[in-house]
């Protein structure tokens, strides 16, 4: 059985190499909010700890965290890091949106 959502080898070097540098556990929290230019957007963090009620999936050491309200719009989804000529930044590849704003920071369903 597959995870409800994955964390890409890349992402997972990068909050690794973010955490060490900053002194804190390596936990990513990924969290969806109302507003954006598309209706929801994601929020990024590093986290202290697991909270209850989170699901939490590990690649490599570095564990992600999503609180179960932000889960169901993105179950299934993929968090990775790209870098490329516009910059560099986690992307969340989610197949539950509809439409997206062109900065990839949020979505509709």
């Amino acid at each position: 059985m597959s995870d409800p959502i994955q964390l890409t080898p890349s992402a997972a070097e990068r909050v690794a190499a973010i955490a060490q540098r900053q002194g804190k556990p390596a936990i990513l929290r990924l969290s969806v909010e109302g507003g954006g230019c598309s209706g929801f957007q994601y929020r990024f963090g590093l986290a202290d700890g697991v909270e209850s009620g989170d699901l939490t999936v590990e690649r490599d050491g570095v564990t992600l965290v999503v609180d179960s309200v932000s889960l169901d719009l993105v179950r299934g989804a993929a968090v990775d890091y790209v870098e490329n000529l516009g910059g560099a930044a986690f992307k969340v590849e989610n197949p539950n949106a509809a439409s997206g704003c062109g900065c990839g920071s949020s979505f509709s369903v």
